[in-house]
Order: C-alpha cells, then sequence, then structure tokens
C-alpha cells in the first residue's frame, strides 16, 4: 500500500455507534474547540437508501468477520450510525442487580459502576432519544425524573397481565416514538423496525444529524482501522486502509467504538491486550414462545413489542440460573390462527436469558488478521435459566386464558455483542477502569457493549449511551 501524509486530532473515534457518537456528541459539547475525525470502515447509507434495499449496509456482518461453522451468527452494522440502524428500539435500562451479581449472587461480576451511578445518564440518555415509556417502570428501575414521551398503547393481553402483576408486568420503554417530532414519525408498528418505513426509531441519521455536519469533525468512510499506534502507554495514532492506500492520523485521545468483534480485533492488531482481548466475547441466549389463546385478541398495540414481564429477572435464583426478560409481541411472528374468528387469539412470546461470558469464548486473529469468533453453546448458566422459563410460563401466564403453549425453537442472534472487553478496576480481569480509560494507555477509551462485564437479558443499547455519556463527562471534567 502507498502511504500518505499523517495529520493530528484532539480526538480520533474509531466507528459510529452508540458507543462512539454518545461520547463524541458530549465530548464537543465540553470542548468545542476540539478537532475530531470519525474514521468508519462502513458507508452513509440514508434511511431512504437503507428501506429501498432492505438492508442496512452492502457489509454483511458475515463479510466482515470470519464465521466459524457451526456456530451461531453474529449480526451488527458497519456504516454510519452502526447499531442505532439495525437495532428496533428496545430500550429498557439494567436491572440495579445486574450491576452486583457477584456482591448478591455470588456469580459472574459486579460492575465497577453502580445502578446510581448511571441512573442521571440513563435520564440522558432516554431525553436525547426521546424514549417512549411508562411510570410503572419506576417500580422495578428507580427514576429521577419522567419518560421523554408517553408510553405506548398496550394491547389487550397486556392490559390483563398489568392488571394482575402490576409490580412485574410493564409497557415497554423504546425509542420508537409514539408522538412524532420534528425528526421523527410517529410509530407504525409494522414490525420491520431494522427498517423502519417511517424513521420513527432513533438513529443517528435523525438524532445525531448534527454531528455529520459539525464543524470540528470530518468524516472518513469506506475507512477500515488497522491498527491503534502507541509507544510508552501512549496511543499515539490510528492507521486505516482506505482505497488501497495506508492512511495514518495522529491523535491526542482515541476512542475505540467498533463493535464486540472489531473492536478486540482491532487491539489484537495493535498487540495491546494479547491473551485477553476478546476473551468472554457473547450475547444472550434468545428463544421464542407461542402461547395461543382462548377467547381473548391480541395485537392492538402500538407498536412492535408491547409489554415487558419482569417475572424471572431478579431474585435468589440468579445464584443457580440465568435471569430472563420476556417480550410481550404485538405482532404475528408465527402467522395468525387459522380457526375462523380466532385468527388474533395468539401471543407471541420473545425471551432473553442471561448468559455467562465463558473464557472458552473469544475473538482471535485468522492468518489474514481478520476477526474470528469461538463461541460455542451457551453457558449451563443461560441453559438451566432458559428450562426455567418454560416450567414457569405456564404459572406466569395464569392471568390468560392460556389453550397451549407451543416452544418455537432459539434465535440465531440477539445482536447483542457483550462483554469481550470488560470494564473493572482489576488489570488482571479487565481491559478498562470504571471510566472506560484503557488501563495500560490512558489516552485510549473504549466504548461499546464490549466493557459489559456480564450479560444481563435487558438490551444493551441504552446502557452503552449513559456509560458513554459518563465517560466523556468524567474525562472533560478531570482535565
Amino acid at each position: 500500500m502507498q502511504t500518505s501524509s499523517r495529520e493530528t486530532y484532539d480526538l480520533i473515534v474509531i466507528g459510529s455507534g452508540f458507543g462512539a457518537l454518545f461520547f463524541l456528541d458530549r465530548f464537543l459539547k465540553a470542548r468545542p474547540k476540539a478537532r475530531a475525525i470519525v474514521l468508519e470502515w462502513g458507508s452513509a447509507n440514508s434511511h431512504e437508501w437503507q428501506v429501498s434495499n432492505n438492508r442496512n449496509s452492502p457489509i454483511a456482518p458475515a463479510d466482515a468477520h470470519v464465521q466459524v461453522p457451526d456456530q451461531k451468527p453474529w449480526n451488527y452494522t458497519i456504516g454510519l450510525g452502526g447499531g442505532t440502524n439495525c437495532w428496533f428500539g428496545q430500550s429498557p435500562r439494567l436491572h440495579p442487580n445486574d450491576f452486583s451479581l457477584f456482591t448478591k449472587y455470588g456469580v459472574g461480576r459486579d460492575w465497577p459502576v453502580s445502578y446510581d451511578d448511571l441512573e442521571r445518564y440513563y435520564l440522558e440518555a432516554e431525553t436525547i432519544m426521546n424514549i417512549s415509556g411508562a411510570e410503572e417502570m419506576a417500580q422495578i428501575m428507580p427514576r429521577s425524573a419522567p419518560f421523554p414521551q408517553p408510553a405506548h398503547r398496550v394491547s389487550s393481553v397486556d392490559r390483563v397481565m398489568m392488571n394482575a402483576q402490576p409490580d412485574k408486568h410493564v409497557p415497554i420503554a423504546t425509542a420508537r416514538a409514539r408522538v412524532a417530532t420534528d425528526d421523527r414519525s410517529r410509530c407504525c408498528a409494522t414490525a420491520r423496525c431494522n427498517l423502519c418505513p417511517v424513521d420513527a426509531k432513533f438513529t443517528a441519521l435523525n438524532g445525531f444529524k448534527h454531528l455529520l455536519s459539525h464543524p470540528k469533525i470530518e468524516w472518513v468512510f469506506g475507512a477500515q482501522v488497522m491498527e491503534i499506534d502507541h509507544s510508552a502507554g501512549v496511543a499515539t495514532g490510528v492507521r486505516y486502509a482506505k482505497d488501497g492506500r495506508e492512511e495514518t492520523v495522529d491523535g491526542d485521545l482515541t476512542v475505540l467504538g467498533a463493535n464486540g468483534i472489531q473492536s478486540p480485533a482491532i487491539l489484537l492488531r495493535s498487540k495491546i491486550d494479547e491473551g485477553k482481548a476478546g476473551v468472554g466475547v457473547t450475547e444472550q441466549l434468545g428463544f421464542e414462545v407461542e402461547v395461543l389463546l382462548d377467547g381473548l385478541d391480541n395485537f392492538d398495540g402500538s407498536t412492535i413489542t408491547t409489554g415487558l414481564n419482569f417475572s424471572l429477572y431478579d431474585g435468589e435464583f440468579r445464584k443457580d440460573r440465568g435471569a430472563a426478560l420476556v417480550y410481550f409481541e404485538n405482532r404475528w411472528s408465527h402467522g395468525l390462527r387459522k380457526e375462523y374468528g380466532r385468527w388474533r387469539q395468539t401471543l407471541p412470546l420473545t425471551i432473553a436469558v442471561e448468559n455467562m461470558p465463558l473464557e472458552t469464548y473469544s475473538v482471535t486473529l485468522d492468518v489474514n488478521r481478520r476477526a474470528s469468533v469461538n463461541h460455542g453453546t451457551f453457558s449451563d448458566y443461560a441453559e438451566r435459566g432458559q428450562k426455567a422459563v418454560l416450567d414457569s410460563l405456564e404459572r406466569i401466564l395464569t392471568p390468560l386464558p392460556v389453550e397451549r403453549i407451543i416452544f418455537r425453537g432459539e434465535r440465531p442472534t440477539e445482536s447483542h455483542i457483550q462483554c469481550s472487553l470488560p470494564m473493572g478496576t482489576d488489570r488482571q480481569r479487565s481491559i478498562v477502569d470504571p471510566g472506560l480509560v484503557h488501563h495500560g494507555i490512558r489516552n485510549l477509551i473504549v466504548v461499546g457493549s464490549a466493557v459489559f462485564p456480564t450479560c444481563p437479558p435487558a438490551n444493551p443499547s441504552l446502557t452503552v449511551a449513559a456509560l458513554s455519556l459518563r465517560a466523556a463527562d468524567l474525562l472533560t471534567r478531570s482535565a
């Protein structure tokens, strides 16, 4: 490859997903004179392009890493906005006890931050994304202020469950607009959230569009980052490939926010954290169930998923098995019923179960220095959690007129890549500190769900955003 001349920036950002953009936005608000460059492997694909081409990016995940035969697939978006494109907008907070799993239940790890540490940043992220939610959620996850938007209309099924289990069943918190805004339409409930036809969910393209024309940000697309240059514990620059050339930029601060697979691969290629980077990469065990109902119609809610049931999320059982979050769907995932007059008497459930980030899970490099993921089967902890859900569903659904419960199989992926670069205070067991600063390279920040020490059942995106806002605040206030 040919090599170009080098330029120097105050901030180099690798990737443009949740972690990277929430950090970048907060950093530049605190340091308005800072000059930043964003290196994005993918292209800038407009909302219209994504909908018309029926995909989020021209680069498929299977083309971006080595897929080990007979193992689970991994889903992510390489392109402007990263996961803000392909996500469905599910935005629950993590449970307060998710942050102290080892202290409370003797398994996994404690996070080096608490729910209370993140609460104000959860609220700020919800405000930025205009999250729709209900006050009932505060019974489970305490809040210091209401949701920015009202909750979506729940289904008839949800109303029965909420009346019977008011402290366990609540309307979902979601980044799909209940009320139209200047930048987003109201959710159309067509169940095509990864390619939302009306642009109702929060994405980088509608929520952070001011960054795309920011005078202090240079955007470079088609830039595949190969390595982070470093010397004597200091990151000095980033090398990337673009259009057959090797380019290098220098920077005072580097933010690594590719994703849970590509971020550890970049560290491995850079000879940073060899032996630790990528270890533990995982996601939740997801599966689907269909509940046939006797005389109760479903699908009258105002968004794709309307209710969350927390009956199996937290408790002493977590000493032995994974927590589970049950999603009540407002879409006919398995089709409508065939019996005349009973077409809507069915309830699809999606269940996510907490998994343990085993040391046998790993991101490595193949002979061509491409990311390769070895995951294998889910942990016994997750498998026991799944069995407990299936054993308990009939009891949990007692308020409903249940005719039959049908297991519809495990989901290939939850698109939630986590735990490959965990945060912590112990340098032997973690990659970054509680402020997401790399233990050994103090001008390197790692953002995204890769920094999660454990893999709770709730969707990670809101927590990623909150952690990034907090990291940017800690950094800019301490300097």
